[in-house]
């Protein structure tokens, strides 16, 4: 102890020098906006970077399982694609064509830390602005909704868990076509709730619901989950749905990333309205 308090004594005027350095680097991070604006971006950066080194290491012992999810998705993509179809010249006439526009595109992404056992859960991806990923852009997963995008920075971003009560996503029971929200207040990551869907609508145990699209942030039929239970409280005008979510929200792996190619439009058209 003795000698501790002699090796302190020695460096007294360093440890004084670094004590006065962080306390002025305290001062100029609280009293200026800009400087506060460029440490909060270094340090998402920095921490970005922390878990991405992380997810590299332990993304080797779940390399068979995210193979043979991106194999299944690519069949199914390969089985929908027009050189899976042969053209028929016999006897049939085509009469009638259609030309689609394409209206969304999608960002490849990789979750690089995300939790969903907090009250407000939120998950990191690896993409930024520099990969054209931008705020309020709607992240799926291989099987449903992931969240929506939040703050973006140049190489990552942080999203909003659909395991999170400050987002509430517009969705359809597909049976019936009547729509309502997809809330998540259950404190179970595989479950949520659904809500203003009225009492008269005939919902069933088993129903599919899928997004209803048109908010600038998923595409429409993008599946959500299935009910598990329906019930009609007294008093209250909607039905009390619960239903399981389609993606495992526990489980890291590849994202997509959505773009709505309208959405600034459509924006623009809201915000004249808003102004009127």
């Amino acid at each position: 102890m003795r000698e501790l308090f002699r090796f302190l004594h020695r460096v007294r005027d360093t440890l004084l020098f670094l004590a006065l350095l962080i306390i002025s680097f305290l001062l100029l991070y609280a009293g200026n906006m800009h400087h506060r604006a460029r440490a909060i971006n270094s340090s998402n950066a920095l921490v970005g970077t922390l878990y991405t080194w992380r997810k590299q290491v332990t993304d080797y012992t779940n390399l068979r399982e995210v193979n043979e999810r991106l194999v299944a998705e690519n069949i199914d993509w390969r089985n929908r694609h027009s050189t899976a179809y042969a053209p028929i010249a016999d006897i049939f006439v085509r009469i009638n064509d259609t030309i689609h526009r394409q209206t969304y595109t999608y960002v490849p992404a990789k979750v690089v830390n995300a939790t969903w056992h907090k009250q407000r859960n939120y998950i990191t991806i690896d993409k930024g602005a520099t990969s054209g990923v931008a705020a309020r852009m709607g992240v799926i997963g291989p099987d449903g909704i992931v969240g929506v995008v939040h703050d973006v920075g140049a190489h990552f971003a942080s999203v909003i868990s659909v395991l999170n009560p400050d987002i509430r996503t517009g969705v359809m029971v597909r049976r019936t076509g009547h729509f309502g929200l997809q809330y998540w207040d259950t404190k179970d990551p595989t479950t949520a709730s659904l809500v203003d869907i009225p009492k008269h609508v005939r919902v069933s145990v088993g129903d599919t619901v899928v997004t209803m699209g048109g908010d600038g942030v998923f595409p429409s039929d993008v599946p959500v989950g299935v009910t598990l239970s329906v019930e009609s409280p007294g008093g209250r005008k909607d039905q009390a749905i619960l239903i399981r979510l389609f993606e495992d929200l526990t489980r890291a792996g590849f994202v997509y990333v959505v773009n709505d190619l309208q959405r600034a439009e459509r924006d623009s058209l809201l915000n004249d309205q808003s102004g009127q």
